[in-house]
């Protein structure tokens, strides 16, 4: 099969905290002013990516990976994961702060959901002045102290808040407790999870008046109660080469900022690679095809590309493999 840069339809999703700027700033098809996720690439159930560009466009993600997995997600990470693709990709847009929440690992996730865990990372996007975030807690604290402020409704007092600027990247460990921050718009690499343990909601209420469930007996044994300071990926910013930002179990992600062209030996890579577009244009290719991108959009290559070449004058992208 013809695997060429590919490009898919977004999955938009209306949430309680979203805005428009999905649309705004990235021209998504949005329908309203909750818009606050874009799914760019998916293969949870219920939420299967479907190619928007050449001669596959209809197609599924996982129809493809059913028929092609080791050419379009490398052996190795079939090995590793079956024919289930392990990348969840999004762009978030947060009008209004988050639920604090946090994710199980895996063992937790498998045991309790049949589901993997969900290590993620954060790329700001667009922040409003003094926008930020919820990481971790602002001092260790005990099982029974974190209860304590449940029940008495002060654990925001507890919370570590951080300021955010376009470019600050965040790595979240599962077990970490967090929330993304009125004002943001970020761009979001996960582990192929819907996985979310929710502990506190400001208080809000639905449209149709009722409060969201919390899940606050699921936290208490996955909850991360001690504060590190581990989350904040420092990463070079050198034009024109491959800069890396973060290298875990679950995927590597690098940051490439180009003013001319670039092209990639990835013979040996045994990886699909994803190309989120974070501010600029260019033309991806492999081996077998093009495709462009601009900010807001992404493209997954195939782990049978044996080149890949970006040209551009001005681009600045998230590369991700396994």
């Amino acid at each position: 099969m013809n695997l060429y840069p590919l490009k898919f339809n977004p999955i938009l999703k209306e949430r309680l905290w979203g805005g428009s700027k999905l649309g705004d700033i990235f021209g998504k098809p949005i329908e309203n002013d909750i818009t606050g996720e874009s799914w760019e690439l998916s293969t949870v159930k219920g939420d299967i990516s479907v190619v928007a560009n050449g001669a596959l466009a209809g197609s599924s993600l996982q129809d493809l990976i059913d028929t092609n997995a080791e050419a379009l997600l490398g052996k190795s990470v079939v090995e590793r994961f079956g024919k289930e693709f392990p990348i969840l990709i999004k762009f978030i847009d947060a009008k209004q702060d988050l639920s604090i929440q946090l994710h199980p690992n895996d063992q937790l996730a498998k045991e309790r959901h049949n589901s993997f865990g969900k290590t993620e990372m954060w790329y700001i996007m667009d922040a409003d002045k003094d926008a930020s975030l919820i990481v971790g807690f602002n001092k260790t604290v005990t099982k029974e102290e974190y209860q304590k402020s449940i029940e008495n409704d002060t654990l925001i007092d507890l919370m570590n808040y951080e300021k955010v600027k376009e470019g600050d990247t965040f790595f979240i460990n599962t077990g970490k407790i967090h929330a993304i921050g009125a004002g943001v718009v970020l761009a979001e690499i996960q582990q192929t999870s819907d996985v979310t343990y929710r502990v506190f909601d400001f208080n809000r209420k639905d449209k149709d008046g009722n409060y969201r469930e919390l899940h606050t007996d699921l936290a208490l044994d996955a909850m991360d109660y001690e504060k590190k300071d581990d989350f904040i990926v420092a990463y070079d910013k050198h034009k024109n080469v491959v800069n890396e930002m973060v290298n875990c179990p679950y995927f590597k992600t690098n940051y490439i900022n180009l003013n001319d062209s670039l092209s990639q030996d990835v013979t040996q890579r045994d990886s699909f690679t994803i190309y989120m577009c974070v501010g600029g244009s260019a033309t991806i290719s492999n081996d077998l095809g093009t495709a462009k991108v601009k900010k807001g959009e992404t493209v997954l290559l195939p782990a049978n590309s044996k080149n890949i070449t970006i040209e551009t004058t001005d681009v600045t992208l998230l590369e991700v493999t396994i």
